[in-house]
Parts: C-alpha cells; structure tokens; sequence
C-alpha cells in the first residue's frame, strides 16, 4: 500500500540482491512499447541491472553465475500479448538450463481469473512471436504463477519452480475489489478501465486508427482524421449498449511544431466482471474497417522485437493472415470469430496448475 518498490523492500528486509533484470518498458515501467531496453544501474538500489528486452530474452549463464534464487515478481496485465508473461517463460527456462531454483511471486490478474470468461483466438504456433511464444487463448484468465507452473510441466523444462501464491484471492475477483491504487504496469495501461478494453482495443494498433498513445487516455479510446463521427456513434451505441458506455472525445497530438486534434470515441467498461474484451474489441474494428473503405488501413507496427512491423494483425490474434479474415462480409466474419474465440478446452488444460 505504500508503493514501496519490492527490490526496495526485499533489501530492507535482508534479502542479499546481486542484481535486477529487467523486461519491456524497464525497471521503473516507464520505458516505450517496443522500445529496445539498455542495461544500466538502478537509482534505487544501485545494483546494475540487465536488460532482458535489448539483445537478448534470457539470462545468460555468465550473467547468474553469482546467483543462488532467480525471483520473478512483476504485475500482469491478463493478456496473451502482454510481454511480461514471455519473459517469464526464458527466466524459468533459464532456471532450468543452468540449475538454478526460480521463484514467482503470484500476483493476481487484475481482469479476473474467472475462466468461463476466457477468449482465443488460440495461438497458431507457425507464427510465435515475443506478443504470443505459446499456445494459450488471447485473454487466458489465469495468473502468471499459474501459468508459470503449466509451462513448466507441458514444456517439460522441470525447473526447480516455486510460486508463492497470493492470500485470499478468488477466481472471480478483479481489480476494484482490492481497493488499492492502480499503478501503472507500463506507460499506455493508465487504469484499470485501460486494462480491461487492452484485450480488444489493442488490435487497432495494426491500423491506422489511434488508440490514443501519448494520451492521457490510452487504450481506452480510439481515433482517426477521417472517421465518419455520426455514423460510428450510432452503430457502437446500438450495439454495444449492454457493455460500454460510449461518448465522443477529441484529443490533443502533439507534432513536432503543431498539434493535431482527433475525433474519438471514449470507452468506459460497464460490468468488469463480464465483459467479452476480444469479442468487443474485434466487432469495433470490424465496424471501422467496413464504414471507412477508403481510409482505413493495415499498417505495421515496428518494435525491439518485430523491426519490421510486419503481420503485426496476425501476431496479436496467433492467426495466420488474419486481415483477410477482416474481408468477409460481417455475417460470415461473425461466424469466423466465432469459432476463433472458442476456447472449449482450456479449462481441463489448465486445470491441474490452478491456485485458486
């Protein structure tokens, strides 16, 4: 409750850190998506620290020959494409290759972990990437000590893994109910209204739609120069009345001498614990896509660990050629997505590995 960084606070205590290990958007969280992380020295704590979103994903032997515990203890956002959970994944397999005990400190997923809410699309393994190295639903419900120990067992790496859970966490809490304050886990998850649209509204950034970077409303808003303001506003009230609250916003860009003014729409998430993030978020594109014929556009999205950009779509959904999916008409694309964001068997997959 009192924001004091756990680094701080296990020193406090007498823990004996060697050194930190960062993932995307660093130690302090404030780095920019995508932006490639340099090691450094920690102002906090002077220990120094290495980047594990620059050249590498993984600690290299040399890096913890001095080191006895590899502790994980980094919050979640819920989401197949958050990067967080793949760092995860080379630290425990790191663990594993080089002998040592990894520990995770649980956290719980501020979306939930109520399972009947989880949504695919499932990963197409062909095309893995750092936004979905394996095979789970986009929106998969689970904490990351609980997917800690499901990887561990079904990639057969066999660390030495410990997770210590959370106390008194249900399956079908979220975030509110902690009463504690939201801070951010990196710069564009603001809130915990953010964290909820992420899922869904995250797919824009393929587009050439905004969804308000450099704002103080990112991911929970989008817009463009050429969007039909009138029309889109009826279509998204009639048919999203039950889940979001929507209203019309412009936002401020700054160019670099000027600035831009957008028209947007704001989205506020009704029911926290029901809402379908990826159903929603992928009808909203669909929506876009269909009333802008001549103006939207796919468009690459250039990161530390995807310079091109490329299929950036298909990377956040695991499908392959997924904007040709965007093409059917929206009964036929209904029916496609459908089938996508089933997800019938993942609840007996990760049953066994469950901690709450």
């Amino acid at each position: 409750s009192n924001h004091l960084p756990s680094r701080v606070a296990l020193l406090n205590a007498g823990f004996n850190i060697q050194l930190l290990f960062s993932p995307e958007h660093g130690i302090d969280a404030k780095g920019a998506d995508g932006a490639k992380i340099l090691n450094g020295i920690d102002p906090l704590t002077h220990l120094p620290i290495v980047s594990l979103y620059g050249e590498k994903y993984a600690p290299t032997e040399k890096d913890i020959t001095e080191v006895d515990i590899l502790l994980f203890d980094i919050p979640d956002a819920g989401t197949r494409f958050y990067t967080y959970l793949w760092s995860m994944t080379y630290w425990i397999e790191a663990a594993a290759m080089f002998n040592k005990k990894v520990i995770i400190l649980d956290r719980p997923n501020p979306i939930g972990a109520n399972l009947s809410l989880a949504e695919g699309p499932r990963l197409d393994i062909s095309i893995a990437s750092f936004i979905g190295r394996f095979d789970i639903p986009v929106k998969h419900q689970c904490t990351l000590g609980e997917l800690a120990l499901y990887f561990n067992a079904t990639k057969q790496w066999k660390a030495n893994l410990e997770v210590i859970a959370c106390e008194g966490l249900h399956r079908d809490d979220v975030f509110t109910h902690w009463q504690k304050d939201w801070v951010p886990t990196s710069p564009a998850i603001q809130n915990f209204n953010a964290c909820l649209l992420y899922p869904g509204l995250c797919f824009f950034e393929a587009t050439n739609v905004s969804i308000g970077r450099g704002t103080s409303y990112s991911f929970e808003w989008f817009g463009a120069s050429w969007m039909n303001m009138d029309t889109l506003v009826a279509v998204c009230k009639n048919m999203f009345v039950d889940d979001l609250e929507l209203a019309l916003l412009s936002l401020a860009f700054k160019k670099q001498q000027s600035t831009e003014w957008l028209p947007g729409l704001h989205c506020k998430v009704k029911n926290a614990q029901s809402y379908d993030a990826v159903l929603n978020g992928l009808i909203l594109l669909k929506i876009v896509k269909d009333l802008h014929p001549t103006h939207f556009q796919w468009a690459p999205y250039p990161t530390n660990a995807n310079p091109s950009g490329a299929n950036h779509l298909s990377l956040l959904m695991g499908v392959p050629n997924a904007e040709k999916i965007f093409d059917l008409p929206l009964k036929d694309w209904l029916i496609e997505m459908n089938k996508l964001l089933r997800v019938d068997g993942w609840k007996k997959e990760i049953a066994e590995f469950l901690l709450y």
